[in-house]
């Protein structure tokens, strides 16, 4: 799978995945399972890179002390919206406001899309960012920072 970075607003954000052939309603389902589970955890805060403390401690975490009060004095980093996954032939595209989530949000997708490429379902290209030539975009309608494409 081939990841490629475009120009990324956080706030208005596609997302574009080329197949080599016409996904299945079986792999669509499971791209879209990856789409709203990934949503979820951004929603919830899960994708804050100010509180990694079990990540920052290494490999033994054995009897780690979890510093609880850190946890609640980083800043609030939440996705915001997430459209539904869109598919035209062998393209998908979902278009997201990443909110103030960190970058972190976006390796966590490309690390599941690359193991169900992997695993799963075959995917050519990730794209982040940016517009499709082949597929034109409107102002998604839950867009609250609009861009004029």
């Amino acid at each position: 799978m081939q990841v490629q970075f475009r120009e990324v607003d956080p706030f208005n954000c596609w997302i574009w995945l080329r197949f080599p052939e016409v996904p299945t309603e079986g792999e669509k389902n499971y791209v879209d399972g990856v789409f709203d589970s990934w949503y979820v955890l951004g929603r919830l805060g899960g994708f804050n890179s100010e509180n990694l403390q079990a990540h920052s401690e290494g490999s033994d975490l054995s009897w780690m002390i979890y510093e609880n009060d850190d946890s609640k004095n980083s800043l609030p980093a939440l996705m915001h919206n997430v459209g539904k996954l869109e598919y035209q032939s062998n393209w998908a595209r979902c278009w997201v406001d990443l909110g103030t989530s960190d970058p972190l949000c976006i390796d966590v997708l490309i690390n599941c899309l690359s193991q169900m490429n992997t695993d799963i379902v075959q995917i050519e290209e990730l794209r982040i960012g940016g517009i499709n030539e082949d597929w034109p975009v409107e102002n998604h309608p839950d867009a609250i920072f609009t861009t004029n494409n």
